[in-house]
């Protein structure tokens, strides 16, 4: 990220398909090619891991930090590759353009992949990609596989409930686990083969069109999941139950009066006083895959490595929570270390202290600026472009945590003394204020500047990807592929070139 450019912020599941739900197929290389039409240098989207329902399929607590999501596997290419029946395709049900029905699209793309394992299981032995698949990801995939195939014994509960024998990793429960549940193991090796190798031809797709992919790391990982169950020393659980003593979140804050309890595990940064060296291990584990998948990662609470909020676990909010120091440069230094350079964005939104700012400038990584945060105060705001000091920063119009601008502005929730001051910045009626925040973003001495693709449309608030601290009816927009136009990329062309991005 040297030289000026820009991109667009869209999820996987929001890609169109005819099966329901984006995915690594035609609509994603369609995507990529709209993208290199329109000169953009990058496509950023959110974690890709394997969701869990409980969690309303947020991208943020995934049952794996190493995983693909199945969802996006693309059918089409398995109907291609021998694995499914055309028959089959046709048979699909009728799906939304503009929504993800988890509820409709779960069981039918896992019915999809049953049948594409039972037919590779007659065919297993030609196939020495998948033997070499699994041996080069046994590190991570051989307690995965075990740990979707318990799950799904134990009917999707969650690990702590399982037979303690189980919940407790005693070799001999886990030996013959092994043994009873060796064909469902397969299935989800099988299935992380296919999503992997479906990745890396999209990926070689971007490169070849000089499109960077940029990808998601959030800070914590899901207690029901298999880096928690398969590494419990890492992170602080009570010995007896299993349970986590502390959970993550914020204090209060933009989204939320009383903050936020996410509830993930909290890591066990140190033990007798000198970095915990298993965490260390698992950590370059998750560095090294995520720069295997894409070419930049943004860190999610980037500001946690500096300081995070510690809340009891039986706190029902994230009021009563307390800062605790994280493990600050010399987490990123041993990571550099071992892996090389890092191109890391970090996410560096929310209650900043100069300690954060001081970090993000000790790791080189360039922070965040939004500018729907840049109008509710005075000129003196950090998030106005005309405060931007450092080129070193990636400028977004809004993120999938925020409202799309369009939405943002027609909000009644929005001070209309904020309105006023983006009008007057802009020099605009604000008739088109997704193009004014655009162009305030393209104009800016940031490097990078990052729109979500709502922006680019000028869609409202039915479109928005997520509402922080609400657990229903999040992670479910759709784009139709008659909005991905070519006038659309010509005109984003012309803006990027404009700015001098291209």
């Amino acid at each position: 990220m040297e030289k000026r450019g820009s991109g667009v912020l869209l999820h996987i599941s929001s890609l169109p398909s005819a099966y329901g739900v984006g995915d690594l197929g035609a609509g994603a290389r369609h995507f990529i090619d709209f993208l290199a039409a329109a000169g953009q240098k990058y496509w950023q989207f959110l974690p890709i891991g394997p969701c869990c329902r409980v969690f309303d399929n947020s991208p943020y607590m995934s049952l794996s930090a190493f995983a693909g999501n199945p969802l996006f596997i693309d059918p089409a290419q398995l109907a291609g590759d021998g694995f499914i029946s055309e028959g089959v395709l046709r048979e699909r049900p009728e799906f939304s353009e503009y929504l993800v029905d988890f509820d409709a699209i779960i069981p039918f793309k896992t019915a999809l992949l049953r049948h594409a394992h039972e037919r590779f299981r007659k065919q297993q032995g030609a196939d020495e990609g998948f033997l070499r698949f699994c041996r080069a990801e046994a590190e991570w995939l051989d307690d995965y596989a075990l740990f979707q195939a318990i799950r799904g014994e134990q009917r999707q509960g969650a690990w702590s409930g399982w037979p303690t024998p189980l919940a407790a990793r005693r070799p001999d429960a886990l030996a013959e686990a092994r043994r009873r549940l060796a064909v469902e193991i397969d299935f989800h090796c099988f299935v992380q083969y296919i999503f992997y190798k479906q990745w890396r031809a999209l990926q070689h797709y971007a490169r070849d069109r000089h499109v960077a992919l940029i990808g998601d790391i959030p800070i914590y990982v899901s207690y029901d999941s298999a880096d928690v169950w398969a590494h419990r020393d890492c992170f602080r659980l009570d010995d007896r139950s299993l349970l986590p003593t502390h959970v993550a979140g914020v204090p209060p804050d933009y989204f939320s009066a009383t903050g936020q309890r996410w509830g993930n595990p909290l890591y066990c940064w140190q033990k007798n006083g000198v970095p915990h060296q298993p965490l260390y291990a698992w950590w370059r584990s998750r560095f090294h895959q995520i720069f295997r998948t894409v070419d930049i990662v943004r860190i999610d609470h980037f500001r946690g490595f500096e300081s995070y909020w510690e809340i009891d676990a039986d706190e029902e909010t994230a009021l009563n929570g307390r800062w605790v120091k994280g493990p600050g440069q010399a987490f990123f230094d041993a990571m550099a270390a071992a892996i090389g350079t890092l191109p890391i964005i970090a996410e560096d939104l929310g209650l900043i202290t100069p300690e954060v700012e001081t970090l993000r400038t000790a790791v080189g990584f360039p922070g965040m600026k939004v500018l729907q945060f840049a109008f509710d105060s005075d000129a003196a705001n950090l998030y106005l472009p005309h405060n931007y000091q450092d080129p070193n920063c990636v400028v977004y119009t809004g993120t999938h945590d925020n409202d799309t601008t369009v939405g943002w502005y027609l909000s009644p929730g929005v001070a209309e003394g904020s309105k006023s001051r983006a009008r007057r910045y802009a020099n605009s009626s604000g008739e088109f204020i997704h193009w004014d925040f655009i162009r305030m973003a393209f104009a800016s001495v940031a490097r990078t500047a990052i729109v979500p693709l709502q922006d680019l449309l000028g869609f409202g608030s039915d479109c928005r990807m997520n509402k922080p601290s609400t657990d229903r009816g999040n992670w479910r927009w759709r784009c139709a592929p008659r909005f991905l136009s070519g006038s659309l990329a010509e005109r984003l062309r012309d803006e990027t070139a404009f700015y001098g991005r291209l």
